[in-house]
């Protein structure tokens, strides 16, 4: 496996799929303002390499990642979503990442056209909340209940999150996919950001896992942004 990076996580030229392999770039999304945290995401630029859902599917498994992005059209940005399990039709972390790497516009995942803006560091989408995936959002007294959560057992998506300081938006959350799928406890889950924002009907800033950090805003007709900071990792060879 062949692994190289670029210098302060800036994006790299476009990746290339030759006899020698598929280059893969690892992104960090949702980091905090120095670098650190985020969401690992694995962004295959060169689609056709992975040309069918089951080839696809076990790349996103071998990786290991909360999801994987495959790039049908970088032009249209057209994009196909896998978690080491299941395909999606959206989610959040892979979206934000996709559109910053590749420098879109708009980004097209099965569920419909999600728009893009750039606002100094930070990346942001505009998505209904009812593409989300379900996930139960349930909420605790305080954020050192929530610190102090283990791991549930499979079976459910729970999303538990608590006030750190209501009157300023402020949430500490952790995210628990419970699908038995190697990944125990998601960094930061742009899918639930977008659902817990449409419930409570206000702009937050989510704090999630190590300290991965979400911004949102509620618009109209169920129109949520979703926004992050992103970083390249480095790109492995496949």
């Amino acid at each position: 496996m062949d692994t190289t990076a670029t210098a302060h996580g800036a994006r790299r030229p476009a990746g290339t799929a030759t006899a020698a392999g598929t280059d893969i770039d690892i992104l960090r999304v949702f980091c905090t303002a120095d670098g650190r945290n985020g969401n690992r995401l694995g962004v295959v630029r060169e689609g056709r390499a992975y040309p069918d859902e089951a080839s696809r599917q076990a790349l996103a498994k071998e990786l290991g990642f909360s999801e994987t992005v495959f790039v049908d059209d970088p032009e249209r940005g057209d994009v196909d979503i896998y978690t080491p399990g299941t395909r999606l039709p959206f989610a959040g972390h892979p979206l934000v990442g996709a559109a910053w790497l590749l420098d879109l516009e708009v980004v097209r995942p099965p569920a419909g056209e999600v728009w893009v803006r750039g606002d100094g560091e930070f990346t942001w989408i505009e998505a209904r909340a009812e593409w989300a995936p379900p996930r139960t959002l349930r909420r605790y007294a305080t954020a050192e209940e929530v610190e102090g959560l283990d791991v549930p057992e499979p079976g459910e998506w729970i999303y538990a999150w608590a006030w750190e300081d209501e009157s300023a938006g402020r949430i500490r959350a952790r995210g628990f996919p419970g699908r038995g799928e190697g990944v125990d406890e998601d960094e930061a889950t742009g899918a639930a950001a977008l659902l817990l924002t449409a419930e409570l009907g206000r702009a937050l800033n989510i704090v999630q896992g190590r300290g991965s950090q979400m911004l949102t805003a509620p618009g109209p007709d169920g129109v949520v942004e979703l926004g992050g900071r992103v970083r390249l990792e480095g790109t492995l060879t496949r």
